[in-house]
Order: C-alpha cells, then sequence, then structure tokens
C-alpha cells in the first residue's frame, strides 16, 4: 500500500505559539509528521524510512489537504516512531492519497 509522508506546518506554528507547554506546567506538543495511505492518518515525531521512496513537489497539484511537497514510498517500508505520552488518533485536515 502506498504511503505519502508530509509535514504539518499548522501543527508547527501550534507548537511555536503554545510553547510546548498547557496549564499546569505539562509539556504538549502535537506530532508535525503526518503519513497517510488510502485508509489511514497516522502521526508521528520520525519516520524512518527502510526501502525506495521519493520525494515530490507539485506546486501547480497540490495534495487535497494543500501540500505541495510529500515523500511516497510503501507503507509496509515504514518505522513510525511516536511519543508514547500523547495520543496520535488527533484530528487533522483532509489530505487524500489520491490526486
Amino acid at each position: 500500500m502506498k504511503a505519502r509522508i508530509h509535514v504539518n506546518q499548522h501543527n508547527i506554528k501550534w507548537n511555536a505559539k503554545m510553547r510546548g507547554t498547557r496549564p499546569g506546567g505539562v509539556t504538549y506538543r502535537r506530532p508535525v509528521i503526518t503519513v497517510k495511505t488510502y485508509k489511514s492518518n497516522e502521526y508521528a515525531d520520525s519516520v524512518e524510512i527502510n526501502g525506495p521512496s521519493r520525494v515530490i513537489y507539485s506546486p501547480d497539484k497540490p495534495l487535497s489537504c494543500g501540500a505541495r511537497v510529500w515523500i511516497e514510498c510503501k507503507y509496509s517500508d515504514l518505522d513510525l516512531i511516536k511519543n508514547p505520552n500523547r495520543n496520535h488518533q488527533m484530528q487533522d485536515q483532509s489530505c487524500a492519497t489520491d490526486r
């Protein structure tokens, strides 16, 4: 199954604005890496690609979420590294894997 990896700029901006803290001094940051397939979105702090991949820049035909740069590879070639203290099932803007 094909996967598309992209960086969520909205979460980067949110993390910078919120400075990673919530009331009570608890550190919290949204994950900025999104891995999308035709059936799911997963969020991670880093992704290791263990196989062939390609970086795509498509300014004239972005993905439906607006991403103009992404990495394509096989989902089975990925190792997602997630923060165990975070719920990665967060809301995200739609970004289909089919253009």
